[in-house]
């Protein structure tokens, strides 16, 4: 596929089985946010994108959240002039009950207990870490049943980073929710991905257990740096 006249996508394949933590890794230009746009609907695509077996060529992308795929994209994209409320509130537009909102809500609270504290503060005040709390709790909102998830640790402290990560554990682990982590941070993305897939220049150029790229020597040397 192409993007903004570049070819940013070139034979994509990859699959995702239902309950999967699934990684994504590659450099800067790879293609790898590309990648989670146009399984959004947000950018024009060839090919075929299947959920659950049914293609999602047309589909608008209203519709993709509602059948449970969600998007949660790079820095958040938070409403900054917005509450954490708000912002959370936001991520449920798509349904009506009340209780069952509330429920939500009380669950985002419980896994990042610090946006409880902040509901009523602006997301712009926010420190880097506590946005990134914030987009993830949105997209839990919109009631995912496959979440994907771009740069959760970009630009984020070493102890952000960890508590990051530990939640999207608990979210694919406790939350039985499938997940397809896009990560620069390979080292993250071995911790958390079940499989993992290496994009570079718009292909696949692996996949594999996070085992058996840690031992691939191309991989080590050229995607995670060490020899």
């Amino acid at each position: 596929m192409h993007y903004e006249g570049a070819l940013a996508l070139d034979r994509v394949s990859l699959r995702v089985a239902e309950g999967e933590a699934v990684a994504v890794i590659g450099p800067n230009g790879a293609g790898k946010t590309t990648l989670l746009r146009a399984i959004s609907g947000l950018v024009p695509w060839q090919g075929d994108i299947l959920l659950r077996g049914r293609s999602l060529r047309g589909v608008p992308p209203n519709r993709i959240v509602r059948a449970g795929l969600v998007h949660c994209p790079e820095a958040g994209q938070l409403f900054g002039e917005m509450t954490v409320r708000e912002n959370l509130d936001l991520g449920a537009y798509l349904f009506n009950d009340a209780r069952q909102i509330q429920e939500d809500l009380e669950r985002v609270y419980a896994l990042f207990p610090r946006l409880a504290e902040r509901a009523n503060q602006q997301a712009a005040t926010l420190s880097g870490g506590e946005r990134q709390m914030l987009a993830i709790g949105r997209a839990l909102m919109s009631r995912p049943q496959l979440l994907m998830l771009d740069e959760p640790s970009l630009g984020l402290a070493p102890i952000m980073r960890e508590r990051i990560g530990e939640s999207i554990r608990q979210i694919h682990q406790e939350w039985g929710l499938t997940v397809i982590l896009v990560e620069q941070d390979s080292t993250l993305a071995l911790e958390i991905g079940q499989r993992i897939y290496v994009l570079d220049s718009g292909r696949v150029v692996r996949e594999g257990t996070p085992d058996e790229l840690s031992r691939d020597p191309v991989v080590r040397e050229v995607y995670l740096g060490v020899s």
